[in-house]
Parts: structure tokens; C-alpha cells; sequence
């Protein structure tokens, strides 16, 4: 197979008309040519971070929508699943990952659960991690989020880094807001990465201790805003990402959109490549191609080095995407799950009103850390009950694993005036959380979930709608254009019932993600992400 046009060599920073040489998957030939082209063939696009899951599409599912999109690669961190089933739901990512012509790159998840502050569904410890880095399918120690377990030189943690170095892979890191003495001693310890960063003068410390950067723009946190001038100062340190991507999102677009939104920033188109195709794939010692000649058949035809509007997508030299169509069937798949819990009373999300002001999880639109209030809460019959007037909501996470009183919390900036919406991605342990206007929304959104074992629900008097996600709680195995068809459905009713939040489900996934400041909720309790403790509801500093 002969593809022709002008070859963007990102490695070599030229560009020169050409014709490449494909047999059995991979580049035998690559020849100069005296002639004009109209088209560009680049080296295909890589997510350096993501997790595949919060897609709420299984493996062979994110492809058929990604490579739409020019993508042919992913570092995915299969930590979500992992929270939930263990060993169990790491091979089914890997074993469905190979159903498709894709690059899927999974890594070990050492935080499993990602704290001891929640209720996951499964652990692994360090045999368990030493067995999967061993695997030459798994190419790299996945985010250590135990950031301060890293610094404190907790043994366990110390133990799966020397695995990790002993089979010589990489250790992705996780450091929001970490600067310092603390983020030295986090990178002494081996820790080569991180995608939390979200301010240029921390993302610089990080780079100048030879951290390498992951700029993401996902559908909860956008970052290339504030680090742009990082990726034209320091493009060999750089990568880009989604970390995490809705749906309807993927179906718009993907590591393409940080593409064409860097080049309009005015970053020259060799810098973004190599940010988006080259340092992944060195990095991670990936086997995706780069244009050489050996290389695998990986690589994408643009029509243009400005728009980069994606025209075909070759994988191993198949055409897998073209002018918009993705070219990969839809797979049945296998339904793995962990439910194990009954309905709820709304008397379950009772909080007696002491008569002192609490604590209040504070969100902040397209970013997943939070800030902290204290506010004077509204009481009904001796109740703290949602206040719409003030957008003080009630916040809950139930545990999925096992039947335990819910806990409780309230938030700031959700938005909704009335109504509920729950869902059971909770990162990172996946309990279920939710939040509304009324307790009885609330109980109602959450039982749904129950009832189906795993989705998103959104009530409001006569609304009651949901999408199932029956493998692992996480994932459809239905179609991804469907999939993204009936999220958008749901994000619609959640905005209509108030909330102003960009990307309101994704919000709610993050409201109980402890490892980032500064305050969420679990389903143990309202959690100190900065000193890394519990607090109590009415603990006022």
C-alpha cells in the first residue's frame, strides 16, 4: 500500500512531499518526491493520560469514537475499574482492548483504592502490582495519587515504585498544588510526571526537576489556558491529555481539540506535535509509530497544518476513520459488575441541625479542585436541608459494596433550583453520589441507581430518566454514539434544572475524589484534602 502526500517528519522538524510505504503494518519505505500535494500526513495523536472508563464506554467503544478524531494511541490508567473489580477489571480492559485495531497502553494503578478514607470494591497490593508490571502489556506504574504516602516514605507505597524501577518503567505521577521541598522529595522518589498541574509557576518547578508536564484539557478540567507558554518553552517536557472524557465530548472531538487549540495560541506546529505524537510514545516506549521507516502504519492525513481536520486514520496500516466515519463495528461485550446494596429511605439522608455553621465543599467550574465555605445552613423540622435560594445543596455518597448509613455534605455552585441527578462514577472508589434540591429528589436519584446497578439518573417531579452503565457500574455496552446521544439527553435536563456547571455529571464525579484539595466527600465522611484527614460537618476552624 502506497499513501501519499506532504510528510510531517515531527522528529526531524521538516515537512517534504512523499509517499509511504506500507506492508503487513508497518512503514518498509518512505520516498522523497518532486511534487505537489494537497494533503499532510502526520504522525497519528496519543492521550498520554486517560481513563478510558470515564468515557462510560468500554475500550472498543473509545475507539470507534477517538479515531475519528485523528487519535491512535492511549496511556490509559485503568484505576476506575480497578477501584471497583480489581485484577478482574483491568484484564477485561485489556482483553477488549484487543478486539479493535487500536493502541491501548495500560498501566499498573497503584492506589487501589486510592485511599483508606473510602469503601472500594476491591484492593491491590504489591504482589498483585509486581504481577501486572511484569506483563509486557503493561508499560508503566500508573498515577501514584498517595502523594503524601510518597513523601512520608510509606513502605507500601515505596514498595510499588522499587517494583516499578526494578522492571524499568515509568511512574506517572499525581501532585496538584505540590510545590517545594514536598514536590522534591516526591520526585527523588521516581515519580516522572504529572497532569494536576494548573498554574504556569508550579508547572515550571515541575519541569525544571525533570518532570515531564501533561497538559489536559478534559470535560471537567481545562489547563492549557494557564500552561501554554510551558509548551513553547519546554515542548520535550510536554505532553497533552484528556485525562477524562464524557461521551458527547469524545464524539466532538478529542486530543485533536488541544491541537488546533495550541496552534491557535500561536504555537508553532512542530512544538504541538511533538507534545501531541512524539514525547508519549518515548516516554512510555510505545510501539506506536512516528513516521520512520520500521515504524508501525500509524499516521493520519490532514488537510491542513491550520485546521488539522482529520480526513483518514490508519492504524497498522488499516484505514480505521474516514472524513468523519469511524470504520470499527460495534462489539457485544460481557457485563461484569459489583452491586451490592438495597434502596434507600429519605430519612437515610437526615442531618440533625445543631445550630452551627458547617462546612460547605465549594466547586469550581472546569476545575476538579474545590475550595472550602462556612455558611449558616437552612433547617426544616430540625433537618439541614438544601437552601436553592443561597445554591447551598445537599451532597451525598452512598456505598455501593455494602448497605451503611449514606454520608452526607452540602455544596456550592452546583446550581440546581430543583430536582436531583446522581450517578455511580464517583472516582475514585465509585460509590454513588448525589446531589438536589430535596431529600426526597435525592433518594429518588439514588435509588434508581441502585435498582439498575450502576448509571446516571436525573428526577424532577415527573422526570425520571437514566443511563444505564451496567459493566462495573462505569461503562455501557451499548453503542458509543448512543451512549453519547443519551448522556447528552441527561446533561440537558441537568442544566435545565439549574446548574450552570459546564459538565455537571462530570462535577459530581469529583465531588468524592479525595486526593485533590480541598475538600470533598466520602462515603466515611466529609475529607480534609490538604492536611488529609476527615472533618466533622460543624468542625469550624
Amino acid at each position: 500500500m502506497k499513501i501519499s502526500g506532504n510528510i510531517v517528519d515531527v522528529i526531524n522538524s521538516t515537512i517534504y512531499p512523499g509517499s509511504i510505504l506500507v506492508s503487513k503494518g508497518r512503514i518498509v519505505d518512505i520516498i522523497r518526491e518532486n511534487k505537489h500535494y494537497n494533503t499532510f500526513i502526520v504522525p497519528g495523536f496519543i492521550d498520554a493520560h486517560v481513563h478510558i472508563e470515564s468515557s462510560m464506554l468500554v475500550p472498543s467503544e473509545f475507539a470507534r469514537l477517538a479515531v475519528v478524531h485523528g487519535t491512535v494511541a492511549t496511556v490509559s490508567d485503568p484505576h476506575e475499574i480497578a477501584n471497583v473489580l480489581g485484577t478482574e477489571g483491568i484484564e477485561f480492559m485489556i482483553e477488549n482492548g484487543k478486539t479493535v485495531p487500536f493502541n491501548f497502553y495500560f498501566g499498573a494503578p497503584p492506589c487501589v483504592p486510592a485511599t483508606q478514607f473510602e469503601t472500594s470494591g476491591a484492593s491491590l497490593d504489591t504482589t498483585e502490582i509486581d504481577a501486572l508490571l511484569a506483563r509486557k502489556d503493561i508499560k508503566y506504574l500508573s498515577e501514584m495519587m498517595n502523594y503524601p504516602g510518597v513523601i512520608d516514605n510509606d513502605p507500601v507505597v515505596m514498595e510499588k515504585i522499587a517494583i516499578a524501577k526494578s522492571y524499568g518503567k515509568p511512574i506517572d505521577g499525581h501532585a496538584p498544588g505540590l510545590t517545594g521541598d514536598a514536590l522534591e522529595r516526591y520526585v527523588r522518589a521516581g515519580i516522572s510526571t504529572d497532569h494536576e498541574t494548573f498554574r504556569y509557576d508550579e508547572g515550571l518547578e515541575k519541569i525544571l526537576l525533570g518532570m515531564k508536564l501533561i497538559v489536559r484539557e478534559g470535560s471537567a478540567a481545562k489547563n492549557l489556558d494557564a500552561l501554554s507558554p510551558l509548551v513553547m518553552e519546554h515542548a520535550n517536557q510536554c505532553m497533552f491529555c484528556s485525562d477524562d472524557k464524557h461521551p458527547d465530548d469524545l464524539v466532538s472531538g478529542h486530543i485533536n481539540e488541544l491541537v488546533k487549540k495550541a496552534l491557535q495560541m500561536g504555537i508553532d506546529v512542530m512544538t504541538v506535535l511533538k507534545c501531541a505524537c512524539v514525547t508519549p510514545a518515548i516516554h512510555y516506549g510505545l510501539d506506536t509509530g512516528l513516521l520512520r521507516i520500521g515504524d508501525r502504519a500509524d499516521f493520519i492525513e490532514v488537510d491542513n497544518l491550520e485546521y488539522f481536520n482529520v480526513l483518514r486514520t490508519y492504524i497498522n496500516g488499516e484505514v480505521v476513520a474516514e472524513h468523519g466515519k469511524t470504520l470499527l463495528p460495534h462489539l457485544s461485550v460481557p457485563i461484569i459488575n459489583k452491586f451490592c446494596i438495597n434502596e434507600k429511605r429519605i430519612s437515610d439522608f437526615f442531618v440533625a441541625d445543631m445550630g452551627k455553621p458547617i462546612n460547605v465543599i465549594e466547586v469550581i467550574n472546569e476545575q476538579v479542585i474545590t475550595g472550602r465555605l462556612t455558611v449558616t445552613c437552612k433547617s426544616c423540622e430540625g433537618n439541614l436541608v438544601s437552601d436553592v435560594n443561597s445554591d447551598i445543596l445537599k451532597l451525598v455518597v452512598v456505598n455501593r459494596y455494602k448497605d451503611c448509613p449514606p454520608s452526607v455534605g452540602f455544596v456550592k455552585n452546583f446550581g440546581l433550583k430543583r430536582g436531583a441527578i446522581a450517578s455511580s462514577v464517583a472516582h475514585d472508589s465509585h460509590n454513588i453520589v448525589a446531589v438536589g434540591a430535596t431529600d426526597e429528589d435525592i433518594c429518588h436519584a439514588v435509588n434508581l441507581i441502585i435498582k439498575q446497578k450502576g448509571g446516571l439518573s436525573v428526577v424532577c417531579g415527573d422526570i425520571s430518566e437514566t443511563l444505564p452503565l451496567p459493566i462495573g457500574g462505569l461503562m455501557s455496552n451499548e453503542d458509543g454514539y448512543s451512549v453519547a446521544k443519551q448522556y447528552s439527553r441527561l446533561d440537558r435536563l441537568a442544566k435545565q434544572l439549574g446548574s450552570s456547571l459546564s459538565a455537571p455529571f462530570m462535577a459530581l464525579s469529583f465531588m468524592s475524589l479525595l486526593v485533590i484539595p480541598k475538600l470533598k466527600l466520602s462515603d466515611k465522611g466529609l475529607f480534609d484534602g490538604e492536611r488529609f484527614r476527615f472533618i466533622d460537618l460543624m468542625e469550624v476552624e
